[in-house]
């Protein structure tokens, strides 16, 4: 054959790319926007002053000025595959995902990787709110999260005026854990990921992720994305507010070798253009597992 069809290749890849218990489904999707590979938004201004019962007139005027922000979106590659007889693969569903799981599952582990460590904070500020676990010790030198921990981070979000019910925490497989081990009946629902449904708790919006940003457990400080972990930092469940952190999808590319010579074969692999990070540094926060 002289060429794949890559619509049909793309198409399969990009079919539920976000399942329905991904944190990315809840964020705000500004994937309309991209333009070569780029967004160009705007950071608010300060909002507004409210005068109650005012006797003084005019009114005074206040400008407000935006601050330009060009996202650029970031590139993820796979590494290719060699496929023997791609004809026969591309006319049998299975095969051909079979074939695609691999670097659909790569290119989504990643992905979210990348926005979950965007969306959580820095470090600690009035308006990302980065605390540490209070709990007992999990027997490996870590204090449990508890639920005092999670009333802690609802009194920030209250304090910042967000609303419940766009509020998330996005909870690391070892919290679910403390949670599960505090309170069964009331947290075993929240690891049962059938349904697809976040369940609520204490003002949140729960849902889970295994691969959560890692802290400097002394300065509470977020480790760069990709750094080695070392045995004293933290990991953490993060939180956010859903319309002050965005996702976006750019170009998902197919490149093929076709009837290579030296293999004998077909090579294909992919990339894919995404970015997910706050708007502006607010309505996120942080949980941190703390050393016993």
């Amino acid at each position: 054959m002289a060429t794949l069809n890559k619509q049909i290749w793309i198409r399969q890849l990009l079919e539920k790319f976000y399942p329905d218990t991904s944190f990315l489904e809840y964020v705000t999707d500004l994937s309309s926007l991209v333009d070569n590979d780029k967004i160009n938004l705007a950071e608010a201004g300060v909002d507004p002053e409210v005068l109650v019962n005012n006797t003084t007139y005019p009114i005074a005027v206040t400008p407000r000025t935006d601050t330009p922000l060009d996202i650029e979106l970031d590139k993820f590659e796979t590494v290719n595959t060699l496929i023997r007889r791609p004809d026969q693969v591309e006319r049998v569903y299975s095969q051909l995902e079979s074939v695609l799981m691999g670097h659909r599952n790569v290119l989504r582990t990643n992905t979210a990787m990348k926005a979950a460590h965007a969306y959580a904070p820095q470090q600690d500020t009035p308006s990302t709110p980065v605390l540490v676990t209070t709990g007992a010790n999990d027997g490996d030198g870590n204090k449990r999260l508890t639920v005092g921990d999670i009333l802690r981070l609802k009194r920030r979000y209250d304090d910042m005026d967000y609303p419940t019910d766009r509020r998330y925490l996005v909870l690391g497989t070892r919290h679910l854990e403390d949670l599960m081990l505090e309170d069964l009946k009331t947290f075993k629902d929240i690891a049962d990921l059938t349904n697809g449904l976040p369940k609520r708790f204490a003002g949140f919006n729960m849902l889970q992720f295994s691969k959560n940003a890692t802290y400097n457990r002394t300065t509470l400080q977020k480790k760069s994305f990709g750094a080695v972990a070392a045995s004293s930092d933290g990991f953490c469940s993060f939180s956010f507010y859903s319309e002050e952190v965005m996702k976006a999808d750019g170009k998902l590319y197919m490149y093929s070798q076709i009837d290579d010579p030296k293999e004998r074969a077909t090579i294909v692999g992919f990339d894919k253009r995404f970015v997910a990070v706050p708007f502006r540094n607010k309505g996120i926060g942080a949980i941190v597992s703390a050393a016993v």
